[in-house]
């Protein structure tokens, strides 16, 4: 029976892939130490994102792995997740407090692009990960709805100065719908918008946020511009159907991102598939592999294709999104497996994310 080594145990343990971060928990950085007591081994790994529904079954498969290998007769792993803070948020009064935002685009509206962002957010949050979300759709907030806030309720003032963040299904949520009439449409210029949003980001009293999810307007106008800008985004989802209009508009929200140094951490497509609900006939009504093809085309990841389906918008419109209405069901599970990869994207690209950058309008 040959002796356990350290090597020995890395070289097992190379052999499995994370599934969220694409390579095995050695390369990835994941390993933090390795115990050896005669025949039995203790190995302690740590993930850079939120995975509580994941990591108690990862940690039983490498268990398994090692205690296959010759000479290891017992085998320990613990898996903690810590998140680290992006590097540029302190720069951002009212942001001190959170450590990395997501931005959710899309090019133009209709795509699901905030029923993305709340589910995105729920899920973040059933993976152990404190979530705030903004919605910064001024000239059309549906966060309070999807969240199931009731209509007319207003965020508390602190010291005369910040907004507190209403609370919905254990994620802190800030809206412009929040302040305003809902019957009341913002017929608002440009800058009035931008100074909104700002407002929004710098006055609300956000707690002790691991990710701070965006939900934008659709478009590459004001608002986008100004929270590049202004807002120290860790990267960016990006939301489109597989119709041909709305892949060109997501292509220019990848571009918009790309220009101002934010990280495109993957394409979400919705109202890829149809199931017939009396015959159980899958049908394509928007085109199909479109979201596949846009993720290639800017190397990117496609985090999930999600079908048509009448239950998510039920579920969005009765304030009880997918993500938690029925969180054992598969379309559940795929916004749990979005929520996974984008943290580890962030993990993974976000701690060397430059400072702010300057916006500057050129012809190319």
């Amino acid at each position: 029976m040959s002796a356990v080594t350290r090597q020995v145990v890395e070289a097992t343990l190379r052999q499995f892939t994370d599934p969220n971060l694409n390579q095995d928990p050695v390369t990835a950085g994941c390993l933090r130490d390795v115990s050896i007591d005669g025949n039995k081994v203790r190995v302690r790994l740590e993930l850079g994102y939120a995975a509580d529904l994941f990591k108690n079954g990862w940690a039983q498969m490498l268990q398994m792995a090692l205690e296959n290998v010759d000479g290891i007769d017992s085998a320990s792993v613990h898996i903690d997740t810590v998140i680290a803070a992006h590097k540029a948020q302190a720069q951002v009064p009212g942001l001190a407090n959170v450590k990395n935002v997501i931005a959710v685009a899309s090019g133009k509206g209709g795509v699901g692009k905030s029923t993305t962002a709340a589910n995105l957010a729920l899920a973040l949050a059933r993976e152990g990960a404190k979530v705030g979300i903004l919605d910064a759709d001024i000239y059309g907030p549906s966060q309070g709805i999807m969240f199931g806030i009731a209509e007319g309720t207003r965020p508390q003032v602190k010291e005369q100065k910040w907004f507190v963040p209403i609370k919905a299904h254990g994620v802190e949520v800030m809206s412009m719908a929040f302040l305003t009439d809902d019957n009341t449409p913002m017929v608002w210029r440009g800058p009035m918008v931008s100074g909104a949003l700002l407002q929004l980001v710098t006055q609300t009293a956000w707690g002790d946020l691991d990710y701070l999810v965006v939900d934008m307007p659709p478009g590459t106008g004001d608002i986008q511009l100004t929270l590049a800008q202004k807002v120290p985004v860790a990267g960016a989802v990006i939301v489109t159907t597989p119709q041909d209009l709305a892949l060109l508009d997501a292509r220019k929200g990848v571009e918009m991102f790309r220009k101002v140094n934010i990280p495109v951490l993957g394409v979400v497509e919705n109202m890829a598939v149809h199931i017939c609900s009396n015959c159980g006939h899958a049908e394509h009504l928007f085109g199909e592999g479109g979201g596949e093809k846009l993720a290639a085309q800017y190397d990117v990841d496609l985090l999930a294709s999600m079908p048509l389906s009448m239950a998510i918008r039920m579920q969005s419109d009765g304030g009880k999104p997918t993500a938690i209405a029925d969180p054992e069901s598969q379309i559940a599970m795929l916004y749990q497996e979005v929520a996974r990869a984008v943290g580890a994207r962030i993990a993974q690209s976000g701690q060397n994310a430059p400072a702010m950058p300057n916006i500057v309008i050129s012809d190319d």
